[in-house]
């Protein structure tokens, strides 16, 4: 009978094999090493830790926005992850006297519970009665109506650092109608869990959607805050308008810092695991192969049904935030990476080989990618599938990208607020 040392080996060499090449970085010193048990074995791990320090995010430095805010009629947009300790932003606002007239809801609702691409419908949250506004579906940008009355509009939301996570797409909304009636934007800033390194293919023109607005790489390296400063200045909010933005930053807070997210940001990213193999892992919505959406694995597996070459099974079921997952209830062959973060929880690429290598052991070629062009949408380009489609190698992938990547990485560099990673 194989040995559960045995069988973490066998698995951490798969995760090897497929990730060789990705120039990982490993850290951690004898200073900032913590030491794990799995399963009662004698195996340890190593992770980076942050070391007599606490990082306090820009929610719950009130001192520094309570000017800003005093006496003001706010909006906020903010979802579950808007939490000051144990407690909710607008809690905490309405507890210390602010006159909140409206809440904006990002994709997944106020309260982070729908799915991926649901419609989230106007209402009033149930717990303080106030008016919520969905701007997820046809109402993605706030009306002057919607902001009619409003002095200052609040930003708290938990991001993960990729592209196509569509909170930095509401933000830049808000920040156009905003801009266009003169109303400040105040950004309360959060760390950025994938903030230790930039990759991937920068969105060319034409390739703008909702999953993508701007000429960004797929992991670009910024908290919401800096991204923000980027999107005003680069002149990317409609007709060029400029927002008044301020921000309030995080203390105790640089790009090297291991942050690990007290709530969950999404549905379907309910660990750390998730959210840094989420950048690699997401170009897979835009083909047949399942993400585990529908088990409670999300973002940490990948199968599809007949995958020959697969050494892990699943069978995807409709749960909380994926009612409708794909493949329900058929069963999915494909790879567990949810060990993968183990051993160095920073992945410091994009890690193109998860797809490179699904695709060419795929038999069905034909039925790989999604017939609406997702995967396009999701790297900005249509070069991504032509490449995949035409045997190029990970590394002539990659190189495709460094010309563009690189003229990115110099422009983020003026807008960052924190100490960077190299």
């Amino acid at each position: 009978m194989i040995t559960k040392l045995n069988l973490f080996v066998a698995i951490i060499t798969i995760f090897q094999t497929l990730n060789f090449g990705c120039n990982q970085k490993t850290t951690a010193t004898a200073k900032n090493e913590v030491v794990e048990v799995i399963e009662n074995e004698e195996i340890t791990i190593k992770k980076p830790i942050l070391e007599n320090k606490t990082v306090l995010v820009g929610a719950a430095q009130f001192e520094k926005y309570e000017n800003w805010i005093a006496d003001k009629n706010l909006a906020l947009l903010v979802n579950q992850t808007s939490t000051v300790g144990n407690a909710h932003l607008v809690d905490t606002l309405l507890h210390r006297g602010a006159t909140i007239k409206t809440i904006f809801a990002p994709e997944h609702g106020f309260r982070g519970t729908a799915d991926a691409g649901e419609k989230i419908l106007d209402g009033k949250d149930t717990k303080t009665g106030l008016p919520v506004i969905s701007l997820y579906g046809k109402n993605k940008k706030p009306t002057a109506a919607q902001l009619q009355g409003i002095d200052i509009v609040v930003f708290d939301i938990q991001d993960v650092g990729a592209r196509f996570y569509t909170y930095i797409s509401s933000m830049s909304y808000v920040m156009e109608a905003c801009a266009e009636q003169n109303i400040p934007f105040l950004v309360l800033d959060r760390p950025n869990p994938n903030g230790h390194y930039v990759d991937g293919p920068v969105l060319e023109k034409g390739f703008e959607s909702f999953v993508g607005l701007h000429q960004v790489s797929v992991v670009h390296g910024m908290t919401v805050a800096e991204y923000a400063q980027m999107v005003n200045a680069e002149n990317w909010l409609k007709n060029g308008v400029k927002c008044d933005l301020k921000i309030v930053p995080c203390q105790n807070y640089d790009h090297t810092v291991y942050y690990k997210l007290p709530t969950k940001p999404s549905p379907n990213l309910p660990n750390m695991p998730s959210i840094y193999l989420y950048p690699s892992l997401c170009f897979f919505e835009g083909t047949s192969v399942s993400v585990g959406r529908g088990t409670n694995l999300q973002f940490q597996v990948v199968g599809a049904p007949d995958f020959a070459e697969g050494t892990y099974s699943f069978t995807p079921k409709p749960m909380p935030g994926a009612k409708y997952p794909k493949h329900d209830g058929v069963l999915c062959k494909g790879w567990n990476l949810s060990e993968y973060t183990k051993g160095e929880l920073k992945i410091n690429c994009l890690n193109i080989r998860f797809l490179h290598k699904f695709y060419q052991d795929y038999k069905d070629k034909n039925n790989f990618f999604l017939k609406n062009n997702f995967l396009n949408k999701l790297a900005g380009n249509s070069t991504l599938k032509k490449q995949l489609q035409t045997g190029k190698t990970v590394e002539e992938i990659r190189a495709s990208w460094q010309p563009r990547l690189s003229e990115f990485k110099a422009m983020r560099k003026q807008y960052l607020l924190y100490a960077d990673f190299e």
